[in-house]
């Protein structure tokens, strides 16, 4: 693996922004989008967002009508079209690189985030070059998940993650069938009314704007060796190895093995920027060229996200 430092995340000052942060952000839009498209991510900071609704209006000023999630993972609470709170995830445990909806036939090419109250000690929302980790990624590897793709199971239960409901948005199960069959998905009912999921995507897509090779996926996030060890034995304990809540394999079916989701995870690591969060800080993050990913923080954290111009990989 070639040693590549990442440089610094690309900042955009609006210290000297009136107080309408959205206003701010409609005159700088296509610098925003300039440095996005140049860096992959730009934060914006010193803005004045100081209460729920300018945070909303400002990350809607960057995802326009924004993208309804589908599918998602974790909880999250909704305060308007494609604009939600961060996934209800614990505090003491990491979300490791992903891109955002990769596993999903229709996924956001643009995520903003907004700080409205950052932690007192660490998480920070990290971001990565996809095309440096796919570059530094063993070709054997790689030739093997473009040719399979990656696969990903869920097992929708009321204990962990979110319900079936929530993720599909609808508590008919004719209309997840539907879903389902339009978007590439194997459903299976269980007795207790629970709902086992599978579905195959692409590892490696082409940006839609510039065409280069991505790494884009969830692959390693998603994967039970990223869990904490005690939380995976507690989640084998009561489901069993075949019922984790989720988890990845190679797109043939083929499992994976430890050391190929730490060495994922090591080059992630290896393309890691981090800027901690400073009240007022938006982030504008391009979901294709870049992962991102939270890490464990003490206090309280308060970052709303937006996701906007989907697009199929």
């Amino acid at each position: 693996m070639t040693d590549h430092r990442p440089g610094p995340l690309a900042l955009l000052d609006a210290s000297s922004a009136p107080p309408h942060a959205a206003d701010w952000i409609g005159e700088h839009l296509d610098a925003i989008r300039s440095a996005a498209d140049e860096h992959g991510a730009v934060l914006v900071r010193g803005l004045v967002l100081d209460t729920r609704e300018t945070a909303v209006a400002a990350i809607r000023a960057v995802v326009g009508d924004g993208m309804t999630e589908r599918e998602g993972f974790a909880p999250r609470d909704t305060y308007g079209p494609g604009v939600y709170s961060s996934s209800h995830w614990p505090a003491d445990q990491p979300m490791c690189m992903h891109h955002e909806l990769s596993y999903a036939s229709e996924a956001p090419r643009t995520m903003a985030f907004a700080c409205l109250t950052p932690p007192t000690s660490a998480g920070v929302t990290a971001v990565a070059d996809s095309r440096a980790v796919l570059r530094d990624l063993p070709n054997d590897l790689v030739e093997r998940f473009e040719r399979h793709g990656w696969r990903l199971t869920r097992h929708y239960n009321p204990y962990v993650g979110t319900s079936w409901q929530d993720a599909f948005g609808t508590d008919d199960r004719a209309e997840v069938e539907r879903y389902c069959a339009q978007h590439g998905i194997e459903p299976s009912w269980g007795a207790d009314g629970g709902l086992r999921t599978v579905q195959t995507r692409p590892a490696v897509v082409p940006h839609p704007v510039t065409g280069e090779r991505c790494w884009f996926n969830q692959i390693a996030f998603l994967s039970e060796w990223t869990m904490a060890p005690e939380v995976r034995a507690f989640l084998v304990g009561e489901f069993g190895p075949e019922g984790l809540p989720f988890n990845t394999f190679y797109g043939d079916g083929t499992p994976l093995d430890r050391a190929t989701v730490d060495l994922i995870n090591k080059v992630y690591e290896a393309h890691t920027i981090r800027e901690p969060w400073r009240r007022g800080d938006l982030m504008v993050v391009d979901n294709v060229r870049m992962a991102h990913s939270r890490e464990p923080y003490r206090g309280e954290r308060e970052i709303l996200v937006g996701m906007g111009e989907p697009f199929r990989p």
